[in-house]
């Protein structure tokens, strides 16, 4: 099978190169219809990295002063696709100073140089796509005072990349690969003279793709909320593009944008930023403000779960929970074991949240983010409540999938005049240790009080003499969970009541009470918070409560309130440096660095 594999790959390869040289020959565009506007602005922190020299991509810190960002690693390196997409251009345009424009003009060049006759790992249809619609955004900047020559050569590529699309789109991956295929072919075929015809069947495919892949309710196979902020993002670019050209935008279109909307308003903690599940993050400052403007729906999702996730809002206290079985088959490749995990921000401050995806920080953090410990739930020692699978092909990439996932993840919710109450539950350990894990979630109406409970029981003859073979596995000794609530870096945590309670302290002056009944020991102990474009994760501490499961049922209670003298209402204006991650120099923000 390897043998046949590699064999596809090769001949994919050469079909690619193959159409790269034909669409080579065919006449070039010479100017774009109207000026391109940049539309895509990434992290003044990370700009000023890039410039400085610090490279940061998938996990590997290279740290190479005036070095092309080509002569960093090899072509095959893992994250050479990355460097191929060029979305680092949003970071160097967010700084936009002399030095951030040479280092956009002289990489680019060099790239067309390099790489502009087929060659590299960057001629696939998704890279493509992406790196068509940054260097269009970005084209004033990387014309400016450059030579005529240059010019040509520039747009020489964009029209052999736009020409290569409407040949290869059709063999990217299905979901956001072949979106961005697409859009890439609308927003160049649209933008650039002379390439308008080109542009009717993908804006056709377009409409189609979105009915395949946009699920009724607004959801995306992999349930992650950053990637459908990207889906979003790029369907209301592609349908700007089309409006503006005057062509009737497909039906498909149209309603994968009215659908996405209020499920990603759903998606979205008091703060403003997305839940981080499932290879997520909280996504770009203002990408998520600016997508939900550009749909032109003003929709609310209605009651019930959003793409999987309970939500309950209440005062200035917002939770969102996974209730929902995993992903599954290629859409679980970034997946993570976090079923009935949950995370709490309070007003503009988060306070229980998940690790988040460590895919940035290499190939063991990665793993390590994936796995239910690295959540705000409870897990088996050992056992994550789904597992990954041995590595797979899929399509261009290897990816670890999620199997032994749990298949029945009942959701049940409340509402009374007085408080919100979700109940969920989930049977990833039933084959394992005969046990269902059951999490109910209540929270006052003004916000100030959640009470949780835990549950671990079993649910029929079969799962107690599970449960009794996993007893003999431990001596009788019990089987050991630990439910945890990872905190934020800015929150201040420390021990409180004699070992009865935890208090956190926000930045805001908040300062919220964990207590619980029915663990053996609760305790405070380091964690991260795995976070994109951070050189490093960051430290911070996660409240543990740990136990052993002595019977066929197991409760544990706990309850966060804030403290009584702390008030409804919070002027909370300030902005910590922490939060912006970075000197203006280009160093990480230390401790030191904080007046």
């Amino acid at each position: 099978m390897t043998q046949y594999r590699r064999i596809a790959e090769r001949g994919t390869l050469f079909l690619n190169r193959f159409h790269v040289r034909m669409a080579g020959r065919a006449e070039p565009a010479s100017a774009f219809v109207t000026a391109p506007e940049p539309r895509t602005i990434g992290l003044y922190a990370r700009g000023r990295q890039l410039i400085a020299g610090n490279f940061l991509f998938a996990g590997h810190l290279i740290e190479a002063p005036d070095t092309s960002i080509w002569d960093i690693a090899p072509e095959d390196a893992p994250f050479a696709p990355l460097l191929h997409g060029c979305a680092w251009l949003d970071d160097l345009a967010a700084v936009g100073d002399h030095k951030a424009t040479e280092r956009a003009q002289t990489w680019v060049y060099d790239w067309i140089e390099r790489f502009g006759r087929g060659t590299g790992p960057g001629w696939t249809p998704g890279i493509t796509g992406r790196r068509l619609i940054r260097w269009i955004n970005h084209a004033i900047l990387l014309m400016r005072l450059r030579p005529k020559e240059d010019g040509d050569a520039l747009f020489a590529s964009l029209s052999c990349q736009t020409r290569f699309l409407v040949k290869r789109w059709k063999i990217a991956d299905p979901g956001i690969d072949r979106l961005e295929a697409l859009t890439g072919v609308i927003y160049a075929g649209l933008a650039l003279e002379g390439m308008q015809e080109l542009v009717a069947p993908a804006i056709q495919a377009l409409g189609r793709e979105c009915i395949e892949t946009i699920n009724e309710d607004g959801s995306i196979p992999s349930r992650n909320p950053e990637e459908l902020l990207e889906v979003l993002t790029l369907l209301n670019w592609a349908a700007l593009a089309i409006e503006q050209s005057g062509q009737p935008l497909p039906l498909g279109v149209a309603q994968a944008r009215q659908k996405i909307a209020p499920t990603l308003r759903a998606l979205r903690h008091s703060d403003g930023s997305l839940a981080r599940f499932h290879g997520g993050g909280r996504g770009l400052d203002g990408w998520l403000d600016a997508a939900l403007s550009g749909s032109g729906s003003r929709e609310r999702h209605e009651a019930g779960l959003a793409m999987g996730y309970a939500h309950m809002l209440a005062g200035r206290t917002s939770i969102i929970a996974d209730a929902a079985p995993p992903p599954r088959g290629p859409a679980s490749a970034r997946a993570h074991a976090s079923t009935l995990a949950m995370e709490l921000t309070s007003g503009r401050r988060p306070l229980i949240v998940n690790c988040g995806s460590g895919a940035s920080f290499g190939e063991e953090w990665r793993r390590a983010g994936r796995a239910t410990p690295s959540h705000s739930t409870l897990s088996l020692e050992g056992y994550s409540s789904s597992r990954l699978a041995p590595p797979q092909r899929l399509g261009a990439r290897t990816a670890e999938m999620l199997s032994d996932v749990p298949d029945l993840v009942p959701f049940e919710t409340h509402r009374t005049s007085d408080s919100q109450k979700i109940e969920m539950a989930h049977n990833g350990w039933q084959g394992t240790h005969g046990l269902t894990h059951a999490r109910t979630l209540e929270i006052a109406a003004d916000g100030r009080a959640l009470v949780g409970e835990d549950y671990l029981t079993t649910l029929s003859a079969a799962d107690e003499t599970r449960f009794d073979r996993a007893m003999d596995a431990e001596k009788l000794q019990g089987i050991p969970y630990a439910i945890r609530f990872h905190l934020h870096p800015d929150v201040d945590a420390e021990i409180d009541m004699g070992g009865a309670a935890v208090s956190m302290a926000l930045k805001s002056g908040e300062v919220w009470i964990l207590r619980q009944i029915g663990a053996q020991q609760l305790a405070l102990q380091s964690s991260v918070y795995l976070e994109t474009g951070r050189l490093r994760p960051r430290s911070t501490k996660q409240v543990v409560l740990t136990g052993r499961a002595m019977s066929y049922a197991t409760r544990i209670r706990w309850s966060l309130a804030k403290a009584q003298e702390t008030p409804t209402a919070v002027r909370d204006y300030a902005v910590d440096p922490r939060t912006i991650g970075y000197t203006p120099d280009g160093r990480e923000m230390q401790d030191e660095d904080v007046n």
